[in-house]
């Protein structure tokens, strides 16, 4: 079995990504690590070939910044990466710049993909996420975030990303139709940095990110309706936190050694803005289960 790691990323120095981390994260098990590297302000090309790996092979790519709708040129992208990794590869391991794998589910994820490489049926792995918020002690805990997501697909080129990459799926070669992927889950999780960051970073971030959505128009109003501190946009936007109670995987040792950003948050505070939200969310407090939860896969 033969396994390729790929990724996108842009201006990962200037908006603060983790993209370093990630790569490592999951070296142990590719054979090689695709980065489509986009166009840069930054010397984000240095820190990718800083890691000084023989699996690294990088990509070079101009975004297509008339793709905003939808965040389509995200997805755009990712299927560059995807289609450079080796044809000889039986899983793509797809990890976008800000999500990072903990050492200890490096073992369970081999095991998954050993056990469904030669069952046709299974056409990728789903993962469950913690979402880190604001600072690395707390994790978002509430129905605005995914809760599972593909992150290992079969070496299939008919498999495609989907709208802004969150997700994938499989087109039919006849008719251009596309489908949910049938997936297993895997007994491992996605631990996802995009929204803890130094503060300064997340205010790049913030104004230009959006831009992958908007037009010109709306995110002049968007940016023009920021607060002045990026601390109470990121309070008002929020719903609910948990503290995290778990570790952080080792190649994230340093960021988190170096938060020294101050983001405070009352856990007991829920800021539900419709009466269904508060409730399911109970219900997944009591249950353990998320219900009515929209799927971009198909369970087998």
């Amino acid at each position: 079995m033969q396994v390729s790691g790929f990724t996108f990323v842009r201006n990962a120095v200037k908006f603060g990504y983790p993209v370093v981390e990630s790569i490592r994260s999951i070296l142990p098990l590719v054979d090689e690590f695709v980065i489509c590297l986009g166009q840069s302000d930054d010397e984000t090309e240095d820190l990718i070939r800083s890691i000084d790996s023989p699996k690294i092979r990088i990509v070079p790519s101009v975004w297509d910044e008339s793709l905003r709708e939808g965040g389509r040129v995200l997805a755009v992208e990712t299927d560059k990466a995807f289609a450079a990794i080796s044809p000889d590869s039986t899983w793509g391991f797809y990890l976008q710049a800000d999500e990072v794998v903990h050492e200890k589910y490096l073992a369970a994820i081999k095991a998954a993909m050993e056990r469904y490489k030669d069952d046709p049926r299974v056409e990728g792995l789903l993962f469950r996420y913690e979402h880190f918020f604001g600072s690395y002690r707390f994790v978002g805990d509430s129905r605005r975030w995914y809760s599972r997501e593909i992150r290992v697909v079969r070496n299939d080129k008919d498999i495609h990303s989907y709208k802004d990459a969150q997700g994938f799926r499989k087109q039919d070669p006849a008719t251009g139709e596309l489908r949910k992927l049938k997936v297993r889950p895997v007994d491992a999780y996605i631990y996802h940095y995009g929204w803890v960051k130094d503060p300064r970073d997340h205010e790049k971030k913030l104004r230009y990110f959006p831009s992958l959505w908007r037009g010109d128009q709306q995110m002049k109003a968007f940016t023009d309706a920021l607060p002045p501190k990026v601390e109470t946009y990121l309070h008002n936007d929020i719903d609910s936190l948990a503290v995290f109670q778990g570790t952080h995987p080792e190649v994230m040792a340093n960021r988190v050694a170096q938060e020294d950003w101050i983001f405070d948050f009352d856990v007991r505070q829920k800021k539900f803005k419709r009466g269904k939200d508060r409730i399911l969310y109970w219900l997944e407090r009591q249950t353990g289960k998320r219900l009515f939860e929209y799927r971009n896969y198909e369970l087998i």
